[in-house]
């Protein structure tokens, strides 16, 4: 892993030790108390990441634990404690909505740091050869798509840090269009018109929360089901599509 910058570490750690509040229940925490107490959930969730040059590019330790802490801060700013108060383990909820939006935070940096991931010409064709029966095609086709037509949307934690990609590579009404036939054949009512309203394949982008409004999943935990089926879909498409159908794409 990358070392630390050992004198600001140093540095960071005491002045954090200095800072922390003292123990007390969670909704009397002020704002600024509650970010303090969690900062070493953001270096413990920070840490279980690679720091090699393939996986995060030019950030190191102390960049992570820097995007995590955004990461914090933000989520700290959403919190609900008219929901959270009625969960039996306060902790364990607020900790489980803290860490996904850490993690998410570092995630996106990473995405944005690491730089452009290209295919070796010589994997393509060695690809090719094989006559679209390798799995991996699918997968790679359907992950590098998904993830390329992912740009931010002005709501939720997953449009804040992200800094859209305007490149066209490809022709996207086309793509599109490609993509909601193979959908429509594969993917059941919900999973199809989750995965298209959230990336906006025939109409505008919306949020988890404004998807599940709108298919009449559980506000409360719809963020949450939202993305679980959402991964579910590009799952399914992953094992069913042949791969010889995505293999022009590539």
């Amino acid at each position: 892993m990358k070392k630390y910058n050992v004198q600001n570490y140093i540095r960071y750690k005491e002045d954090l030790k200095k800072s922390m509040p003292p123990e007390k229940p969670y909704n009397s925490y002020t704002r600024d108390e509650l970010v303090i107490k969690f900062l070493p959930l953001v270096e413990n969730i920070a840490r279980k990441f690679s720091t090699s040059q393939q996986a995060s590019g030019v950030l190191t330790i102390n960049d992570l634990i820097q995007e995590g802490a955004l990461g914090l801060t933000a989520a700290v700013n959403r919190l609900d404690w008219s929901v959270l108060s009625d969960k039996e383990d306060v902790e364990k909820t607020l900790k489980s909505f803290l860490s996904k939006r850490i993690k998410g935070a570092i995630r996106r940096a990473i995405d944005i740091n690491r730089g452009d991931i290209k295919i070796p010409e010589h994997k393509l064709i060695e690809l090719r050869k094989n006559e679209g029966k390798d799995r991996m095609i699918t997968e790679m086709f359907f992950n590098s798509i998904f993830s390329s037509i992912d740009e931010p949307i002005n709501d939720d934690e997953d449009g804040y840090y992200q800094v859209p990609d305007r490149s066209e590579p490809y022709n996207i009404d086309l793509l599109n269009k490609y993509l909601l036939s193979i959908m429509k054949t594969h993917l059941t009512d919900k999973e199809y018109d989750v995965l298209r309203m959230s990336y906006g394949l025939d109409c505008n982008k919306m949020s988890a929360k404004e998807i599940a409004l709108t298919l009449n999943i559980d506000i409360i935990s719809g963020f949450v089901r939202v993305s679980q089926i959402k991964r579910e879909a590009i799952e399914k498409l992953i094992d069913n599509v042949p791969p010889n159908q995505v293999l022009d794409y590539l």
